[in-house]
């Protein structure tokens, strides 16, 4: 299986605007029907073998302890209960009206009713869910395409998590972005504007060095790995990067790192030039917020003393 296959933005846009809905209608559903945890991590998706998953949801009551995932080997959405029962339907040639009748449908025919905002979030488009025809492009070739690069790109955040023994979130996908991404925290607690929105209070009551990969969008059309530190140091944008095709963007009023996936293919060794980003961004980020990043460190994963001074 080809490491990091191509995907620029434009092969793709459509069906990645008629997924990315279908994605924000069951992430709808995940985000009513889990348990709170901090930094919204209950929200996200995480990638199985065959394609991404809510992960169980529900239970511990009336209600029914269900997941919902989708398929992109089969191309199917499938729901399973606890008790055993299942349905799935297929993706293809549906509109996000259609997708959105069918699985609420199916949910119905299992006992399960949530109840969701029926809009998308972010997406510049007010059109809901169940009135959208007009985004109905479900390419199966595109969307496994994408789902193998999101596994990749997961597997790669892990490795990179794994040297910082800190608080540190799971490898997610959050379905309003469509980025993929893993959190550093410092430790330290933020003041946060009681006027920002509840996303961003929640989000960012700490500080974090952030990084993660997004597919592209109208702003930035092309899919890149990303860093940020927030709320961002004085400064951050004049840090050094490496590779040398990395770069700080404006972004909103700070600075993103940036490296762009296409650099990162022509590289003779993909793996190891996304991590010397990541960690390059991550340096930038801890020299200008004082993070004790030796008391942090756990190369390989290991903070055991006994078995590291063993592989030494």
């Amino acid at each position: 299986m080809e490491l990091f296959p191509a995907m620029p933005l434009a092969e793709w846009a459509d069906a990645k605007e008629t997924f990315h809905r279908f994605a924000q209608i069951v992430g709808k559903i995940r985000l009513t029907a889990s348990n709170r945890r901090n930094h919204w991590w209950q929200v996200p998706f995480h990638p199985t073998g065959r394609g991404i998953t809510t992960r169980p949801m529900g239970g511990l009551g009336e209600q029914a302890l269900y997941s919902i995932d989708f398929d992109l080997v089969r191309h199917r959405l499938i729901v399973d209960v606890l008790d055993g029962r299942s349905a799935e339907f297929s993706l293809i040639g549906r509109s996000v009206a259609s997708f959105h009748e069918r699985l609420f449908e199916t949910l119905a025919g299992l006992g399960i009713r949530p109840e969701i905002w029926g809009v998308p979030f972010d997406l510049g488009d007010d059109t809901p869910f169940a009135e959208d025809t007009l985004h109905a492009r479900y390419d199966p070739v595109l969307i496994n395409r994408y789902w193998r690069i999101l596994s990749q790109v997961t597997q790669l955040l892990d490795r990179f998590a794994a040297d910082f023994a800190g608080k540190t979130s799971p490898v997610h996908h959050f379905w309003h972005t469509f980025d993929i991404a893993v959190t550093r925290f410092t430790g330290r607690v933020v003041t946060v504007s009681p006027d920002a929105d509840s996303v961003t209070r929640e989000a960012y009551s700490w500080e974090v060095i952030s990084s993660g990969f997004w597919f592209g969008d109208k702003e930035r059309p092309w899919p890149a790995f990303y860093s940020y530190t927030a709320p961002e140091p004085a400064g951050l944008e004049r840090e050094p990067l490496r590779p040398e095709q990395a770069e700080w963007l404006p972004a909103r009023g700070s600075h993103l790192a940036v490296l762009r996936y296409d650099d990162v293919r022509a590289s003779g060794d993909p793996v190891a030039t996304v991590l010397e980003f990541l960690e390059s961004a991550y340096r930038a980020g801890a020299r200008l917020t004082q993070l004790d990043t030796e008391a942090l460190s756990s190369p390989g994963g290991v903070t055991d003393p006994y078995y590291a001074k063993l592989r030494a």
